[in-house]
């Protein structure tokens, strides 16, 4: 009779081995990202270990079968939304972040007004960018923090409400976005893509429109980089029988006039009203319209593009932004009133050296700027001042006279002032001629395979 075989002993993952694993550009297995997750979530793991291993996936790179093991790590990492007893299909939109990338605020309740169920859980800055929650505190009392009931009793009311991750919902990605921003891992493809597929996932969605820029503004700078982030997240969504579509959208300057989060919400409510910048206005007709084709409301973009058009005209949508403002607590005067926002105390106009044309803006300035003003947040620990911003009255291809102002600074701090003054100086770029005819401002549409 022959020896048992002995049993192979089973050795304990350490975080120190799986950080220098990814450092030596290892692909790590299903349980060594289970362990970072988990751990990270629960304060086993401290900060400078996950950053640690922040930075190896950045330079190192996540494999595609790493970004899906991490994404279902950080979705398992807290509930999943069940809400099927809503009638209605479940449709959210998300984009990759830009500056004056504002389209959120008028989705969410366009699309609900079009008959979906818009389920929208956002974040807040992140680097240069503007953060979709910041956006939304601005308005007076508007509660970003409702439990899991209270979402759903408001989304029972309203077909659309607007929240930040809470406890319940993908706790790791909240935990892991906050690090990222402040430790220069922003910009991987693959830790984005585990950061929204998660957070969006657990939302119980039907099905997700994504808004992926590209530009001097966009955390992805080339196409190339744009194109690969969306074809991820969209096979990604796929893979987990949900409905996809991603846009690779221009960030090569603001979108919109207005830089800041109480006047981007004021800008917001000019779209919903039937004005607006015709960019902004274009960008989110755009994308509503596939909103309603991946909810069945309409069977091509065209006819989606119309329903959009009518319900801004018709003033539905706006009706529905201010049902959702009042169910979440915030002040509903905003709609009528935009000086019931936050206003900055003091202005500064900021003029042109010379006669010309506007050539390009290094966008990604512009919101650097934005955050010096106080608009964004520095460190992780920075509040955010919701009255500051930027009004851009001048942009791509307009003529300029020297003297004559490019934008407008609004601001509380005297020294914050001068040093975005002087960053925005260096951002614009007049040339003698007029630039040729600027990329449009929607690239690509990315859709899933067709099966073989």
């Amino acid at each position: 009779m022959s020896a048992a075989s002995p049993t192979p002993l089973i050795q304990p993952i350490r975080m120190l081995d799986v950080i220098a694993k990814k450092r030596s550009g290892e692909e790590l297995s299903a349980p060594e990202i289970r362990f970072v997750v988990h751990g990270y979530t629960t304060g086993e793991i401290p900060d400078y270990q996950a950053a640690a291993w922040l930075m190896a996936a950045f330079l190192r790179g996540l494999s595609r079968v790493e970004a899906a093991a991490l994404t279902d790590s950080m979705l398992r990492s807290g509930s999943v939304l069940d809400l099927s007893a809503l009638p209605g299909m479940k449709i959210d939109k998300h984009s990759t972040g830009g500056v004056g990338d504002k389209t959120s605020l008028i989705l969410a309740p366009l699309a609900a007004a079009g008959g979906l169920v818009v389920p929208m859980i956002s974040g807040r800055g992140l680097g240069h960018t503007g953060g979709t929650l910041d956006k939304l505190e601005s308005i007076p009392g508007f509660n970003v923090n409702l439990s899991l009931a209270r979402f759903q009793n408001v989304l029972k009311t309203c077909a659309c409400a607007m929240v930040g991750q809470t406890e319940e919902i993908a706790p790791a990605d909240r935990k892991f976005y906050a690090l990222r921003d402040v430790t220069g891992t922003v910009e991987s493809p693959t830790l984005i893509c585990a950061s929204i597929m998660s957070k969006k996932l657990a939302e119980g969605l039907d099905g997700l429109v994504l808004d992926v820029k590209t530009g001097s503004g966009a955390f992805m700078k080339t196409e190339q980089e744009a194109v690969y982030l969306a074809e991820l997240m969209v096979e990604t969504g796929t893979r987990l029988g949900k409905k996809m579509v991603a846009l690779i959208t221009d960030m090569d300057q603001p979108l919109g006039n207005l830089v800041g989060n109480s006047l981007e919400v004021q800008e917001c409510i000019s779209v919903l009203r039937g004005s607006g910048p015709e960019d902004l206005r274009e960008l989110s007709i755009e994308l509503g319209a596939w909103m309603f084709v991946l909810g069945g409301a309409v069977n091509d973009i065209e006819p989606g593009k119309k329903l959009a058009v009518k319900l801004i005209e018709s003033g539905s949508a706006l009706e529905r932004f201010r049902l959702m403002v009042r169910l979440q607590g915030g002040d509903e005067k905003v709609i009528d009133d935009p000086k019931v926002l936050p206003r900055a105390r003091e202005k500064l106009s900021i003029t042109s050296t010379r006669t010309g044309f506007i050539a390009r803006i290094q966008c990604e300035q512009i919101g650097k700027a934005c955050v010096i003003l106080g608009g964004g947040r520095e460190k992780k620990e920075d509040s955010v001042d919701p009255a500051v911003g930027i009004e851009l009255h001048k942009k791509v291809g307009d003529s300029v006279l020297a003297g004559e102002p490019i934008c407008t600074l609004y601001y509380n701090s005297e020294l914050r002032a001068a040093q975005a003054k002087l960053l925005i100086e260096h951002s614009y770029h007049i040339a003698e001629t007029a630039p040729p005819l600027r990329r449009p401002l929607i690239h690509k549409i990315i859709q899933p395979e067709a099966p073989n």
